[in-house]
């Protein structure tokens, strides 16, 4: 299983994932009355705006985190009639029953590295016509993190921690697992920071901790301070991959 996270400070950091949600919500068609994967629904933040979308309908919550579904529970208690929470790998079969209308995901598949499995098990429990809209980091996504990452480190082989796909490499897997209608884009969308160690924080919760989970945990804030410290600026160069295809 992926690795677990701090989801209360996860929770408490203004976001720019924020943001996303919002936008790859806009870009979902939904009548109200669906059944909708969220996949890679972290803290339930993008779960709750799904939910104000689907009066008569449902949620499939699917992470890998225990730490994060216990935070989404508490974030949508009240709700939790229509969400049904699911712990599961995205490129296992999904354990759960029947098919959904649609599925949604922000800021989750580039923390996948076969994105081929991925899309086939989402696949799998979409009806024919169903809706995929999708964001992820992509193609260029924090390169000047990793650099400065690389210069605190010294030089070495890249850990590859996740998958920032480009455009038609995505295109491929998609149609290789059935899908249609695919519309791929890369938008790059930086996020800025204001002082007084908001970046610090940002970067050992949500970009460093594949790093700092091998390190001493004396050793792990002057790493991220060493990391920002290098940025020219207090900004995470994000680039996304917008995706949306039909489920043949």
């Amino acid at each position: 299983m992926p690795r677990e996270w701090d989801a209360t400070t996860y929770d408490s950091l203004p976001l720019p994932h924020l943001g996303w949600g919002l936008r790859t919500l806009g870009r979902l068609p939904l009548r109200g009355d669906e059944r909708v994967l969220d996949a890679g629904c972290g803290t339930g933040r993008d779960t709750a705006g799904l939910l104000d979308r689907l009066p008569a309908g449902r949620v499939v919550a699917v992470d890998a985190s225990v730490r994060m579904l216990d935070q989404l529970r508490t974030r949508l208690a009240g709700r939790l009639d229509r969400v049904e929470v699911v712990r599961a790998d995205l490129t296992e079969p999904l354990p759960f029953t029947g098919e959904v209308d649609a599925v949604f995901s922000v800021a989750a598949f580039h923390w996948i590295e076969d994105h081929a499995a991925l899309f086939g098990s989402l696949a799998s429990r979409m009806r024919p016509g169903a809706r995929l809209v999708a964001e992820c980091g992509g193609l260029g996504n924090i390169l000047a993190v990793n650099a400065a990452v690389a210069e605190v480190l010294g030089a070495g082989p890249e850990q590859r921690t996740w998958e920032f796909a480009g455009v038609e490499q995505t295109r491929a897997r998609l149609a290789a697992a059935s899908f249609t209608d695919i519309d791929v884009r890369l938008r790059p969308d930086p996020a800025r920071f204001e002082p007084g160690g908001q970046l610090e924080a940002f970067l050992a919760t949500v970009v460093l901790g594949a790093h700092l989970d091998d390190m001493p945990a004396g050793d792990r804030a002057p790493f991220v301070a060493a990391v920002a410290g290098r940025l020219a600026e207090p900004v995470v160069d994000y680039v996304r991959l917008e995706i949306s295809a039909t489920r043949a």
